[in-house]
């Protein structure tokens, strides 16, 4: 008999990003040496409570339909998880998912906890949750610092993956626009985007319009700095786009540029170098991980346009440098791949229940 993993996700599609994406890629790569359940919020009632995944996993949604279920998860996810009684449960992303790890401690005490921290973010009781586990997983050499200064010495590096086969198809039916450039996350302070859109306004004499891919509250106000700047015709705000069609975007971008103020680790820098970009990013959190200044691409200060600027305007006039960039970013985004990332993942697991 398979090992019982559940997995605690407070998202999963369509509300998807790093964490969400590890919920679903590696029971979809684990399942055929275990059985695994992922248990979500449901967050709308157009979202059926019993789902599955491609197929092949089954989805638990708790909570009544509306957007404060994310409230309820770490209540209500050992509730459903007790019922399955597994032999572990791993919580992805240290809010919500970490919570009701905590919890599970009593209601589902026989199973094995095991937790990825998946964000910078230092509210919730963060250093209460990275000690609770059995074992701690995280996604970036600066979470792995983290969870030491708070007493986790048996920390274990797994970065979040990336789909090089879908990213690969799609580059077969897509060519770079010349000047392309590319955002895809949320349009949060925590992004950036409104340094993106100021330091592309200092280089109006260059040919480049730039495509925004994600929601947030931030959207109106982008809008409005847009048009402030005077680059409003050459800014597009296309909201949410399915992940197949974001691969699209990215095949036809010749740079990524992702000016975080903070980051985990930036699991778009890595889609966007396997598909060829050349990247722009910040010396900031994780993304040091992935992208090596003048190697495979070109980190900046956060909040400095200026850098930013002059960083952009290198690459759009310099194909030889786009092309270099681009070359080893491709090379450096297969160490990445989802496989390899789910290997590491059965290799824990295995380790914790002794399997």
């Amino acid at each position: 008999m398979k090992p019982k993993i559940v997995i605690y996700s407070a998202f999963l599609t369509p509300f998807r990003s790093g964490a969400e994406a590890c919920a679903e890629e590696v029971p979809l790569r684990l399942k055929h040496d275990f059985d695994f359940t992922i248990i979500t919020s449901r967050l709308s009632r157009k979202l059926p409570k019993k789902d599955m995944l491609k197929g092949h996993i089954p989805i638990i949604r708790v909570g009544f339909g509306s957007k404060f279920d994310k409230w309820l998860f770490p209540f209500l996810a050992p509730l459903a998880a007790r019922k399955l009684k597994p032999d572990i449960i791993h919580g992805i992303l240290e809010t919500f998912a970490g919570q009701a790890l905590i919890h599970s401690s009593v209601i589902v005490f026989k199973a094995k906890r095991i937790l990825t921290l998946q964000t910078t973010n230092r509210s919730f009781k963060k250093k209460e949750i990275t000690k609770s586990p059995h074992k701690v997983t995280a996604i970036s050499s600066a979470l792995v610092h983290y969870a030491k200064s708070v007493g986790r010495n048996d920390v274990v590096l797994i970065p979040n993956g990336v789909n090089s086969e879908e990213i690969e198809n799609a580059l077969g039916w897509y060519e770079k626009i010349k000047g392309r450039i590319l955002f895809v996350g949320r349009l949060e302070p925590q992004k950036g985007v409104d340094i993106l859109l100021q330091a592309l306004a200092k280089q109006k004499d260059l040919r480049w319009d730039l495509k925004l891919v994600g929601d947030g509250s931030q959207k109106e106000i982008l809008k409005k700095l847009s048009s402030d700047l005077g680059i409003s015709d050459r800014v597009h705000f296309l909201g949410y786009v399915p992940v197949p069609d974001v691969y699209k975007e990215y095949a036809q971008a010749e740079i990524f540029c992702g000016l975080s103020r903070s980051e985990a680790l930036g699991n778009v820098f890595l889609e966007a170098q396997a598909a060829g970009c050349a990247v722009v990013g910040t010396k900031t959190g994780g993304i040091p991980d992935i992208v090596h200044n003048g190697t495979n691409g070109i980190l900046v200060k956060p909040d400095n346009i200026d850098m930013a600027a002059e960083a952009i305007g290198r690459l759009v006039k310099d194909p030889s440098l786009r092309s270099k960039l681009s070359s080893a970013g491709k090379k450096n985004a297969q160490k990445y791949d989802w496989e390899e990332v789910a290997e590491r993942y059965s290799e824990v697991y295995r380790s914790a229940i002794g399997y």
